[in-house]
């Protein structure tokens, strides 16, 4: 194992095994996710860290919904665009070369890798970063920018891509 994978390991999310649960759908909570990450239930928002963590900790994307889900029951929720967001960066030093790590909303550390990769949104265009079960977080807008300043353009397909290289592997931050 290299010290990326190593490093991989170490900054993930605690994460709930719920790919190994098979619960029964019970509905929808009136839970919703807003594009700026802030979490509301019943309309008002939540604003305890530890609480978001742990619904965090249980969620997943499956078929374009969104759910918590635990051993006993699977409850549909609302996310506007995606269930995350990146708020900072920070370059690290690794075997494979510079490796960008985000830190998110919620806190958790995130390096941009092939496990994590960023990609853009054929709809919008916009860069996201992919996570684990079917979950994405997207950049922060003063962070976008920070990143469009330390990216490389490039021309590739008959048009200029502003691109990031992180651990040794290239990702579009977008097309123009």
């Amino acid at each position: 194992m290299d010290l990326l994978q190593l490093q991989q390991r170490l900054q993930g999310p605690a994460l709930a095994p719920v790919n190994q649960w098979q619960p029964a759908f019970c509905g929808e909570l009136p839970l919703h996710i807003a594009a700026d990450g802030r979490w509301f239930y019943q309309g008002s928002e939540i604003k305890r860290q530890p609480l978001i963590k742990l619904f965090a900790s249980v969620l997943t994307c499956q078929q374009q919904q969104y759910y918590l889900q635990t051993p006993a029951e699977k409850i549909r929720i609302t996310v506007e665009d995606a269930p995350f967001m990146l708020l900072t960066s920070q370059w690290l030093d690794s075997p494979q070369g510079p490796v960008l790590q985000f830190s998110t909303n919620i806190d958790d550390d995130i390096l941009l890798s092939p496990r994590f990769p960023m990609r853009l949104n054929p709809e919008t265009n916009l860069p996201y970063l992919y996570l684990w079960r079917g979950l994405s977080a997207n950049i922060h807008r003063n962070l976008y920018y920070q990143l469009i300043e330390q990216a490389t353009s490039v021309y590739c397909n008959g048009q200029q891509h502003l691109q990031l290289k992180s651990a040794g592997y290239v990702y579009t931050l977008g097309i123009y």
